[in-house]
């Protein structure tokens, strides 16, 4: 096995580009006594003609969540929790992400198809962040979504996350040896907001550690559970 994953990689990291890791460097979150770290290779570099399965999660940097998010906190402060001000200043932005995800999802796979003609992609989604119903959310509290209004979490989870898998799951769709591994659903009551949570927060239980919506270790457990399945079933071991 092979891994030269690295995060807050965007699909052209995966692709073409050499990515520059940023560590621990996120000011005003934190800073990185390390920081610049010399740049990786894409991540694409590594496959080889006899790889017989690879195993990719990308798309929300390429979307830019976290830029969104942000801004929603922003916009969400500046009204003081009320109405939605970030799907009012943003929604019309959002099919041109999306489109961008696709278009780069597509030329990926192409990619790696190309650099291992007979291995099998499993692509892998993103699991539920946002639940159902907004209100188990709390306003200003940074172990949730800080200032991020009720209405724009919904907006955020309708319109922009699940749109997000579609986009992934339509291009994996087109391509033949290609797979796509759905966490959303198995997930779906352990969100950011939920008591027991597979996703931490903008920060989590410990105040001055921050989480900014990463998989906590029960949500790396179920997207591993996830992902072995579908290794084994791909090698025809499962």
């Amino acid at each position: 096995m092979t891994n030269v994953s690295c995060g807050a990689a965007t699909i052209g990291d995966v692709t073409f580009k050499a990515q520059a890791p940023f560590g621990r460097h996120l000011p005003p979150f934190s800073t990185d006594q390390d920081h610049p770290f010399p740049a990786v290779p894409a991540q694409s570099e590594a496959v080889r003609p006899d790889t017989d399965v690879i195993t990719v999660g990308v798309g929300g940097n390429t979307l830019g969540f976290a830029g969104i998010l942000l801004r929603c906190m922003r916009l969400g402060a500046d009204s003081g929790g009320v109405g939605t001000p970030c799907r009012d200043g943003l929604a019309a932005d959002i099919p041109g992400r999306l489109a961008k995800v696709s278009q780069g999802y597509d030329q990926m796979l192409t990619l790696l198809h190309e650099r291992a003609p007979h291995a099998t992609v499993l692509a892998v989604g993103y699991p539920t962040i946002i639940p159902d119903d907004s209100s188990k959310c709390r306003y200003n509290d940074w172990r949730h979504f800080a200032s991020v209004t009720r209405g724009d979490l919904t907006w955020l989870r309708k319109d922009v996350l699940e749109p997000l898998n579609e986009a992934i799951g339509k291009s994996v769709g087109t391509h033949r040896a290609a797979r796509f591994v759905d966490l959303y659903a198995s997930s779906r009551n352990h969100s950011v907001c939920d008591t027991d949570k597979w996703v931490e927060g903008l920060h989590t239980s410990t105040p001055d550690q921050i989480g900014l919506v990463h998989p906590d270790a029960k949500g790396h457990h179920h997207a591993a559970d996830h992902v072995a399945a579908a290794m084994l079933n791909t090698l025809g071991t499962g």
